[in-house]
């Protein structure tokens, strides 16, 4: 069962038949979290998420995906809405539909990375962390650019 939300000519839906992996990949591409990310990389992330396209009369205009377990944690990703659509709330919407998505109910954390959205995810309970201390990473921020720099042996 795929969730879906409308307001006039515009459609967010989980449907993954609907999405534009090139279209998305176009994007991430150009953004500063995933610049150079290949197309095949791009396909794998979205079979393993919950995706929700946005949609402006049948065309892509955003997207999100939820990584997750649908128990205890989600992870936020990928997030964005065309240029030419912002200002028109689509984010807030987007939100709140991803919010309100059936098994993202219950979560123990629901985490995300942004550099230039707080007040965004702000609205919708985001903090920043509460014990940064605790989480640890292993960041590789130009993996894409750097053609997959190797992770160090274990």
């Amino acid at each position: 069962m795929f969730v879906e939300a409308r307001q006039d000519t515009l459609l967010i839906s989980t449907d993954p038949a609907r999405l534009d992996p090139r279209a998305i990949h176009a994007y991430l591409t150009r953004s500063y979290w995933a610049a150079g990310i290949p197309l095949e990389t791009v396909e794998r992330s979205i079979a393993g998420a919950i995706c929700f396209g946005v949609y402006d009369n049948e065309a892509q205009v955003g997207f999100a995906r939820a990584i997750t377990d649908r128990a205890t944690f989600a992870y936020l990703a990928d997030v964005y809405i065309l240029e030419s659509h912002r200002g028109r709330g689509l984010g807030k919407w987007l939100m709140r539909v991803i919010l309100a998505h059936p098994d993202l109910q219950g979560l123990r954390r629901f985490a995300l990375a942004t550099r230039d959205a707080h007040g965004l995810y702000a609205q919708f309970g985001f903090t920043p962390l509460v014990a940064p201390d605790r989480h640890m990473e292993i960041a590789r921020p130009n993996l894409y650019r750097d053609k997959g720099a190797a992770l160090p042996p274990c």
